[in-house]
């Protein structure tokens, strides 16, 4: 290398969110964003890689209230605001990037991928207090994410049962209510517009966050 070539700067993979303030995603902190920055990221985010048999995408910000809502509904005895708040947060890391991999193609990108959510994942779980999922947690957790998986591609994106079953690979049947509904009221299934997706987000992110203090 020349004497007189300057050094190359170090890598940046820089943000500017919503609020203003700007987030390094390859090195995140948990002071980088706001709260309306993560609602609003996620409602911007979009889940079957932006398909819809609706006018508007389903956004991950709908997905994960769908999720905390299958959580209580097959729980109304737990009040745990603490698990409510990761359940709800489990999808965080997708709005920060602003990217919702299909998972099927997440061993295609490789090991770098990997290190990128796991370091957003760790600054989410540092700024909200969020512990790991213990192998019993996760269990419930994992059926409320699929069933909601099969009900969205059934009721959203437009395949059948059988093909979420036998070319999906979910074992789980979807849906024929939409919990969301009796919560919001609408239409069973309708994807959100982003900004009352984001809306919604933050309201219950606000009410979790003030029931379960650090």
């Amino acid at each position: 290398m020349r004497a007189n070539t300057p050094p190359k700067p170090p890598t940046r993979a820089w943000v500017r969110l919503y609020s203003g303030k700007r987030l390094d995603l390859l090195d995140p902190t948990p002071l980088d964003w706001d709260d309306s920055d993560l609602a609003m990221g996620l409602a911007r985010t979009y889940r079957w890689g932006g398909h819809s048999a609706w006018e508007l995408p389903l956004s991950v910000a709908q997905h994960s209230l769908l999720v905390l809502a299958l959580r209580r509904l097959w729980r109304p005895e737990v009040d745990d605001p603490r698990g409510d708040l990761r359940e709800l947060l489990h999808d965080a890391d997708e709005g920060l990037l602003g990217f919702d991999c299909i998972s099927v193609v997440k061993p295609f990108l490789g090991p770098a991928y990997r290190a990128l959510t796991e370091s957003l994942e760790r600054a989410v779980a540092l700024r909200y207090g969020l512990s790991p999922w213990t192998a019993a947690e996760r269990r419930p957790h994992k059926r409320a994410d699929r069933v909601a998986a099969a009900s969205e591609a059934v009721h959203v994106v437009g395949w059948t049962a059988r093909e979420v079953r036998f070319t999906l690979g979910i074992p789980f049947p979807p849906l024929e209510r939409d919990p969301l509904v009796a919560i919001y009221g609408g239409t069973p299934w309708e994807p959100w517009a982003p900004t009352l997706a984001a809306e919604r987000f933050l309201a219950e992110l606000t009410r979790l966050c003030a029931r379960a203090p650090r």
